[in-house]
């Protein structure tokens, strides 16, 4: 009887770890195809050059990405630090990119709305558009820019929190990828 019970309770287990349970018709983080995230600026893993910090000019870097899926409609973006001391601080949130546009230049401006119809969002510091690097001296940071392949273009106003950006995304994710770079402050205020 013991071991018809364990039987039993195996294979459900099985059943509920093929995703039985869940109705979602988007494939998983980890499922989802990959995009490929770069930067003419630094490198996978590299520092991010001192001009796109709160050190120097405070301008986002160039970008590009490339292997969106048919489907696309359009694109978002969301730069964070999961390294800084009060929990992960939002540096960049930008949506509605037409699936067209596979870059984004230097400095893009801090403005509502891009000449591409893209939107941007507020960041952890209440600013609208990017806000570079500025930790804390010490240890390097890792700066997370993830993109997101979508199948629409999003219901959202200008202006909005990466976790509102997160919740209109849902169900919506084609493809993803991501670009870390990183940066620490030797010297100069904390911040």
């Amino acid at each position: 009887m013991t071991g018809r019970w364990l039987t039993v309770v195996a294979v459900a287990l099985a059943a509920l770890g093929c995703g039985g349970g869940g109705h979602s018709t988007s494939p998983s983080p980890e499922a989802s195809p990959s995009l490929t995230v770069s930067s003419g600026a630094f490198a996978p893993m590299g520092a991010i050059p001192v001009r796109y910090t709160c050190d120097g000019d405070n301008v986002s870097p160039p970008l590009a990405w490339s292997g969106a899926p048919g489907g696309t409609a359009s694109f978002a973006l969301v730069m964070d630090d999961p390294d800084a001391p009060r929990g992960t601080f939002v540096h960049w949130v930008l949506y509605n990119l037409p699936a067209g546009v596979q870059s984004l230049p230097e400095g893009v401006p801090t403005v509502e709305r891009l000449e591409s119809g893209a939107l941007q969002g507020r960041n952890s510091a209440g600013r609208l558009g990017y806000t570079g690097p500025c930790p804390p001296r010490g240890q390097a940071h890792r700066y997370r820019f993830s993109v997101y392949a979508l199948d629409a273009t999003l219901p959202l106003a200008p202006g909005v929190s990466q976790s509102e950006l997160e919740k209109a995304m849902a169900g919506h994710i084609l493809a993803r990828g991501q670009l870390v770079g990183t940066y620490s402050r030797e010297s100069g205020p904390m911040g």
